[in-house]
Parts: C-alpha cells; structure tokens; sequence
C-alpha cells in the first residue's frame, strides 16, 4: 500500500480520494468511508460494498470475556490435571495467561488507533512486511477453519452423553449445528453478535455457578459432606512427574501444561479481530481489552484452583477412553463424586453450547482473516464482495465450506485425524501471538518516527516494549518445545514419529508461505518511518457515536458491564 502523509487525513481533504468519498460518508454513514479509505479507490468501495459496524458495546464486551471459552476449559483441562497434578496446571495457566495479557494489551492499543476487519494481517503487512501478513492471515485461515472442524466434532461428540446407544446417526447433528452456525453468519454480524452474546452470558454463568459450588464442596457443604480442603495437593501431589523423576519429572508436567494452556486461550485475539465492525471501536475495544484480565483470572485461573480442590489427579475418569460426552470433565466427575445428580446434565448441556460457540466464533473470524488477507491484494479480488448487510458472504461461505470435513468423524477413527489438527492449529495460534508482539515493535517505532506522541493515544499497553519482547519469548519458547516428550523416547517408532511430525509440522508450514510470498512479490521488511499508520484513519476520527447517558442505577450498572 502506497505511503500517504498525515495531513491528508481529514474529513475536509481525502486528496487521494476525491470528493466522491465525502459524499459516501453523508450518504451511507462512516463505514463507506473507512471502506474508500482502505481500498485505496471509490470505485472499489462502491462495486464490492464493505463491512458495517454491526457489533454493539456488548456484543464486543461479551465477545472478549466468553467468545472462545470452548471444550477445552471444560474437558481438555481434565488430561493436564490427570499428567501434571493441580499445582503445575494452576501455575500453567497463570504464566501463559501472563504472556496472553501482555500479547492483548498489544493488539489492544495497534486495533484502537485503527481497528480493521480481520486486523491481524493488515498490521503484520504494514507494520512489518508484506509477506508476514500473507503468512499470517493465510497461516490463521486454516487454523479457524479446521478449529471450526473440530468444535463442530466434539458437539456432535457431545450429544451422545444423552444417546449413549448412538440411535441417531452423529451426522445429523453435526449437518444441524453446520447449518445454524452459517445461518448465524451469513445474513447479518448483528446477528452473530446477538448470538454471542447470548452463548457467552451462559457460560458466563455457568462458570460463575460452577465456582461457587466448588467452594461448597471444598469446605463439605455439598450432599456427601466430605470437606475436602486442600486434599488433593497432598494426596496424590501439588505437581505429580510427567516425564522423568523428581525436581526434572515435575518440571516437564509444569511445562506440559503451558501447551495444553496455550490452546485452552487459543481465540483471545478474536475481539480484535470484531474491532472492524465494532460501533465506536475507540471507546469499546479499550474496554474489552482490559477485561481480558478478568476474563483469565477467573475463568481459567480461578477454574483451575477450583477443579485442583474438588478432584483428584488420579481419577480414573479423567483419561477414560470410553467416556461419552461430558463424563470425562473434571466438573462433571467433581459433581458426580460429591453426590449432586442433577448438574452432570447441565454441564453437558453448557460444554454443548460452549462447542457450539466457539464453533460460530471461529466460522466468523476466519472469514474476517479471509477478507483482510483479500484487502491486502493477497487472495482473490471477489473475497472482498459484501451483501447489503455488510456480510463478506463469499469468504464466510469459503470458511463454512471447510466444515463438510466434519462428516469424516463420523467413521470409524475419524476423530484421531481431528487431534492431529487440533495440535497443528495449537502451534498455528502461537506463531500469531508472536506476530501480533512483533507487528507491535514496529507499530510503536512508526509512531516515534513519524512523530506521533504515545501520550496522546487512547489505549496505551503498558511497560512498553518489554511486556511485548517477554510475550515473544515465552511463546517461541512453547513452539519449539512443545514436542519435547518425544524427545525422551528411545528407539523411535511409528508413533513418536506421528508425535513429532503433529507437534513440529506447523513451523515449517508458517516459514514457506512467509517464504512463498517474499520470493513471489520480492517484498522488503517496512521501513518504519514510511510504515502506513494512517490509511483507513481519518474516517474512523470523523465519526461520531451517540454517547448514551445512563436514567437510574440499573442503566448504570449495564453500561458499566457492557
């Protein structure tokens, strides 16, 4: 994208766009704007349309507390209890929670001084290189449509914990979750956002119930009256040996943990990623930002002490093969141990929707990350096309097409293909927080040196560039040994082969279409003095949002929460 000055950023002087674009603002409101803006050209904006601003302040605010809270929170977490014990898994969120907040609050302060659809790629392609934006957004693609495949996998999974005996072929249900999940996408973002909304309250609640009747069961007050206290963490072990023995044993099940962590808050990002269709994005994406703090400490932190003190790590039911449903989650076995019958279902029912969320979400950023990938000139040109209602409906339709792959789980062993994709996209997701961190770097020197005051910003991360630097760090760290219990294997064999190429395939995949691209279009690392901070810009600072003033306590207690 061409280098543009900052004085032709104004409402009063789009030199580069004409007067057609000012009569696009009055006429169909800010979003025709930005859209003439990014694509460079009126003409472009008018024959493909552009994304609306659909997402209300809490469609966004629920978006960042529970958009992507999915099976992992619920039953992923239950194997690294079983390998590591409640100490190290309680530590392994909190650390990688750390470098998640810290990777957060760069992506916060990049998408409120320009909050872009399907963001990630445009700044990694302006900031930083072309070519990283290729391999981001091409990279985060198949990552989201083969999460899409498997969300829409452990739904249908799900359903069996009600039909044990499979009387009603699993293809159904995942042909009936396939099609509400386009239906929820395809018509209008306001309606994905009314449906996130709606999933994240549940399992907002949900969490929040299941809380407190941990602390109910921790002092003995459920129908059993076994006060367990902190039980467990002697007996057997606040950090059980995972590979090794002693201080070394316990160390790796600590490590463990930081991957099985790393694809439980696989997603935070997806808030940014809205922040191109958010209503008044400098007001509300700041806001969840922020809240992405709360949103780790009680939901994963807080959930992890919760299920250290209410189950043991040696409960046969954690690793159950044979398990239907939500048997093997350690809430469902905590509820089951102490004699509470009736949540076993509800819980079931909750990781469903939760599947089912995170199923919607994933369909609906990875159509976004198509659409910024095509605004960049690095997809075909008709991925830009959007319906009346701001739908990028050919990207969205692309995405939801992937998901027929859903249909292979419903044979014998399927499911063994769809973990080996799942580790693919673990590693996927944390090449893109490296990316977000380093885009970052860039970002920040493109303000100094086209002498932009941070102080004047709206959202500032801070302890700058350190917190992005440490983000770097400890996520390569993870990338290159997340593999490494294969490394204790000897000799090998067919299966720590299969366990090596899961675990590593990822990294060369990321650096050939990184490759790909920079040998194709001969791209050059941007120089951040010309990098473009300000295209898509000036119609955003032009626009004006209806600031709503709360009439009595409750109206302010909810445009607090939202």
């Amino acid at each position: 994208m061409a280098d543009f000055e900052k004085n032709q950023y104004t409402l009063d002087g789009f030199d580069h766009q004409g007067d057609g674009v000012k009569d696009i603002v009055a006429q169909k409101g800010v979003a025709a704007g930005e859209a003439a803006d990014v694509y460079g050209d009126i003409q472009t904006a008018e024959e493909f349309g552009y994304v609306e601003r659909g997402l209300k302040s809490r469609h966004i605010q629920f978006i960042a507390l529970g958009g992507t809270i999915g099976t992992g929170l619920f039953l992923g977490i239950g194997t690294a209890f079983a390998h590591a014990g409640p100490l190290s898994v309680l530590l392994g969120y909190t650390i990688t929670g750390v470098a998640v907040f810290g990777m957060m609050q760069c992506l916060g302060e990049m998408s409120t001084w320009l909050p872009l659809p399907g963001a990630i790629p445009q700044y990694c392609a302006r900031y930083v290189d072309p070519a990283l934006g290729f391999a981001v957004g091409w990279n985060n693609w198949y990552q989201c449509a083969i999460t899409l495949c498997a969300e829409i996998s452990a739904a249908a999974v799900l359903v069996s914990f009600w039909d044990q005996n499979e009387k009603v072929n699993p293809a159904v249900w995942i042909a009936i979750i396939i099609i509400l999940i386009v239906c929820l996408n395809i018509f209008a973002v306001s309606i994905y956002g009314e449906a996130e909304f709606i999933f994240a309250s549940i399992k907002i609640i949900t969490i929040l119930g299941l809380l407190i009747v941990s602390v109910v069961i921790f002092f003995g007050g459920a129908p059993d009256h076994d006060r367990r206290g902190f039980r467990y963490w002697k007996h057997p072990g606040a950090m059980k040996e995972y590979v090794g023995t002693g201080n070394t044993g316990r160390f790796t099940g600590l490590w463990s943990t930081l991957v099985n962590a790393a694809f439980s808050y696989g997603g935070a990002e997806m808030v940014a990623v809205a922040a191109g269709e958010a209503a008044n994005p400098r007001k509300n994406i700041p806001k969840a930002i922020r809240r992405v703090f709360w949103r780790i400490l009680f939901f994963y932190v807080l959930g992890s002490l919760a299920i250290g003190v209410t189950v043991s790590s040696n409960d046969p039911q954690l690793t159950n093969d044979n398990a239907k449903g939500a048997q093997s989650s350690p809430w469902v076995i905590a509820m089951q141990n102490a004699s509470i019958p009736v949540l076993p279902n509800i819980i079931n029912a909750v990781i469903l929707t939760s599947a089912a969320s995170s199923g919607n979400a994933y369909l609906y950023t990875g159509s976004r990350y198509l659409f910024g990938v095509a605004q960049n000139g690095q997809a075909p040109r008709f991925l830009l096309k959007c319906s009346k209602a701001g739908v990028p409906y050919w990207c969205v339709a692309i995405t939801a097409s992937i998901s027929l792959l859903t249909f292979m789980s419903v044979s014998t062993g399927a499911n063994s293909v769809f973990l080996w994709f799942q580790n693919l996209t673990t590693i996927a997701q944390l090449f893109t927080w490296c990316c977000i961190c380093i885009a970052y770097i860039k970002f920040r020197k493109a303000l100094q040196m086209q002498g932009v005051d941070r102080n004047t910003l709206i959202f500032r991360s801070p302890w700058q560039p350190y917190t992005a630097w440490a983000s770097i760090v400890f996520f390569g760290l993870i990338i290159v040994f997340n593999g490494f219990k294969v490394f204790t294997t000897t000799p090998w064999g067919s299966s720590q082969l299969t366990d090596f190429f899961t675990a590593y395939v990822g990294i060369p995949i990321f650096f050939l279409l990184y490759g790909f691209w920079k040998i194709f279009k001969r791209t050059k690392v941007v120089d951040s003095a010309h990098a473009d901070i300000w295209s898509g810009k000036a119609a955003l600072d032009a626009a004006h949002w209806e600031e709503q003033i709360p009439k009595n306590f409750l109206q302010k207690f909810w445009y607090w929460l939202c």
